[in-house]
């Protein structure tokens, strides 16, 4: 008669640790489902993004040069440029193509990443590509032969005279990216250096061809900037990133702090250091703290 009463504590003890298990599991699963949502997005989904870029790029560049120097000037004269504007607007086309094979480092890295490269051994591909770049570029501005030579090349040719004798912002270029390479997850450093790369690019080309045309006032540092080309990059860094982070929980927030961000570091120049360094990692980090924000609200 005592073994029901004896056996009654011991079923309870098993049914409240039945409870504590089952709860542990669904709290478990509901952590594993939230870190799911809004960590990043799919690394298929990324890599076809950031090749769909590049065909898209390669389609531009290949017009451009169909249409050669005449070619661009008729069309940017038909798209309403000033025609005291169109040399310069044609010279910045032609400079920023070369821009556009930045792309390739954010889809070499998505590769890589897909093809079980972790982020520490990208990290150890750029510094090396990186160095071996600053090292060429120290050369080049210390031996005159080697100027010589490098000013005859394609990439020679669309320098800006103030870079004859001093670094390119190729090397801040390489240097920005592989500093959010090392610092942020791949989407983040990825995204960055797409900002950096379409973002700067747009608001060259239209501050170039329609600058101070529709708003007089004049922005950034010496007043050398356009409200135009201002709106221009904020505008295409917001929609790369919302395509970039598509399925993202709150992904709005992160990525219209980055734009804003991105932006206000083309335009001002802050600390008076090269933007092609700044852009990424200034980027980078407000990218990384929205969306730190928004994971917090999950």
């Amino acid at each position: 008669p005592l073994l029901p009463l004896t056996c009654a504590p011991l079923r309870a003890e098993c049914d409240m640790g039945v409870v504590a298990a089952a709860a542990e599991v669904m709290t478990t699963r509901h952590w594993q489902e939230s870190a799911a949502v809004g960590q990043r997005p799919n690394d298929g989904y990324v890599a076809y993004y950031l090749l769909s870029l590049v065909f898209l790029a390669t389609l531009y560049a290949i017009s451009v040069k169909h249409l050669q120097t005449q070619g661009v000037r008729a069309a940017l004269q038909s798209a309403g440029v000033n025609f005291r504007r169109i040399t310069k607007a044609a010279q910045e086309i032609d400079r920023k193509m070369f821009h556009l094979a930045g792309l390739l480092i954010p889809l070499i890295y998505q590769i890589l990443l897909l093809y079980g490269y972790d982020q520490a051994d990208c990290a150890a591909i750029c510094a090396v590509l990186t160095g071996a770049g600053w090292l060429f570029d120290v050369t080049r501005i210390m031996s005159p032969s080697v100027q010589r030579a490098f000013l005859t090349t394609p990439i020679g040719r669309i320098m800006r005279k103030k870079e004859h004798h001093q670094l390119t912002g190729a090397c801040y270029f390489s240097l920005g990216c592989t500093t959010v390479v090392t610092l942020f997850e791949p989407a983040v450093a990825m995204t960055s250096i797409l900002f950096l790369i379409l973002g700067d690019m747009s608001a060259a080309i239209v501050g170039r061809s329609f600058g101070g045309e529709t708003v007089a006032l004049k922005l950034g540092r010496g007043g050398k900037k356009s409200a135009e080309g201002s709106i221009a990059m904020f505008v295409v860094c917001f929609v790369i990133g919302i395509i970039m982070f598509v399925g993202v929980h709150l992904r709005e927030y992160a990525v219209f702090c980055a734009a804003l961000v991105a932006t206000l570091t083309e335009l001002y120049e802050p600390f008076g250091l090269n933007d092609n360094l700044t852009i990424p990692l200034f980027t980078g980090v407000v990218l990384d703290w929205g969306f730190q924000r928004t994971r917090s609200c999950l």
